[in-house]
C-alpha cells in the first residue's frame, strides 16, 4: 500500500509541474520568430527574444482570454490543493472518506484545464497560416490527462477502501 501511496502521490507531483509549467511557459503558440503564450507574446528580433504584449487582443475577445487565463491559475491552484488534501487526509480521516477531497480537487483541477485548452484550441490562431500549437499547449494536454487518471484513481481507492 506504500507503494501505491507513493505513486500517487509521484503522479499528482506530476500533474502539478506540468500544470504550472503549461501556464508559466511562453509556447503556447509557436513560429520561427513568435512564440505566444496565455500572457504575453515573445519575438525573435536581432537575436533576442522580445516581450511584447498580446496584439489586438479584440480580435481574440478579451473575456476568451481572461477565461483561458483564470482557468489554468485555477487548474494549479485546486491541483496543490488536493496534493496537501491528499498529505492530510491519510492522517486524519477514516478509510471510507480518505480520498474523496483529494479527487474532487483533482476533478476540478482536470475540468479547468480542459476548459482552458479547449477555449484556447477553439478561439485563437484560427486564421493564422504559419505556425503552430507549442509545446505549452500539449503540456496542457498531457496535465489533462495526468490530473483525470489520478482523479479516477483517488475515487477508485476510496471505493475500495471504504
Amino acid at each position: 500500500m506504500l507503494a501505491l501511496l507513493g505513486g500517487i502521490f509521484l503522479l499528482h507531483l506530476t500533474g502539478i509541474i506540468l500544470l504550472l509549467a503549461a501556464t508559466i511557459n511562453n509556447a503556447w503558440w509557436v513560429t520561427d520568430t513568435i512564440s505566444t503564450d496565455i500572457w504575453a507574446r515573445w519575438v525573435w528580433v536581432n537575436g533576442a527574444w522580445n516581450y511584447t504584449d498580446l496584439p489586438d487582443i479584440h480580435t481574440y475577445g478579451e473575456e476568451y482570454l481572461q477565461a483561458v487565463q483564470a482557468s489554468s491559475v485555477l487548474a494549479c491552484i485546486f491541483s496543490i490543493l488536493g496534493l496537501f488534501v491528499f498529505v492530510a487526509q491519510l492522517f486524519t480521516l477514516a478509510k471510507g472518506q480518505r480520498f474523496a477531497f483529494s479527487g474532487m480537487f483533482q476533478l476540478l483541477a482536470c475540468l479547468c484545464i480542459m476548459i482552458a485548452a479547449s477555449i484556447y484550441t477553439d478561439r485563437f490562431h484560427k486564421n493564422e497560416a504559419q505556425g503552430s500549437y507549442g509545446p505549452s499547449f500539449i503540456l496542457a494536454w498531457i496535465s489533462f490527462v495526468l490530473t483525470f487518471l489520478s482523479c479516477v484513481i483517488y475515487f477508485v481507492l476510496r471505493k475500495k477502501t471504504a
